[in-house]
């Protein structure tokens, strides 16, 4: 079941911090750090680190506001994603056994940017199950699954997948979403 993002600009508020608006990012902070919090907690087992993470995800999303680019997904996607990257290379750092392929890194990139932040919580919970994710991405047709790994792995935009498969544009985005679909019931 999917949940509306609530009514709140993110992209205006990125568009404000990318010239230079303290207050931007202060009413970014106010509205996502508990939630971004709770993604980096969720993967690091620790307050402290994960409010580390945070710190510097804030950091990121404010240097780096200009570079958001809305026609890869939702503002608040990529803030999520920024933090969820963040948290996965402090684990890796760690040394702790933690493989995230990259058809699972796809999964969790569409996740974040169509679903508000409880579905996100449930997605990176489930990145952590690689061998059921790989199972289900594997249950997919061969050609739906390469338009998952294309749009969310290689970065490719749906008129781009479209092009290299000589498929129509409609075809390609409702192949992806049923492939999400599929992919969300599969992993439960």
């Amino acid at each position: 079941m999917s949940v509306p993002e609530p009514l709140f600009d993110h992209h205006a508020l990125l568009g404000a911090c990318a010239r230079g608006e303290h207050s931007a990012l202060q009413r970014l902070y106010q509205q996502e750090a508990a939630a971004l919090l709770g993604v980096a907690r969720r993967l690091v087992q620790d307050q402290a680190l994960a409010e580390d993470i945070v710190h510097e995800a804030f950091i990121r999303i404010w240097s780096g506001a200009a570079s958001f680019d809305a026609g890869r997904g939702s503002a608040r996607g990529w803030m999520f994603s920024i933090t969820r990257h963040l948290a996965l290379n402090v684990l890796r750092g760690r040394g702790r056994e933690v493989q995230v392929s990259d058809e699972q890194a796809a999964v969790l990139e569409a996740r974040d940017a169509q679903q508000a932040s409880a579905e996100v919580d449930a997605a990176l919970e489930a990145a952590l199950q690689g061998e059921r994710l790989h199972g289900c991405l594997s249950s997919l047709e061969p050609l739906r699954r390469a338009c998952i790994v294309q749009a969310y792995v290689d970065g490719f935009s749906h008129a781009e997948i479209a092009h290299r498969l000589a498929t129509p544009l409609g075809t390609v985005k409702a192949w992806i979403k049923r492939s999400l679909a599929s992919l969300k019931e599969c992993m439960g």
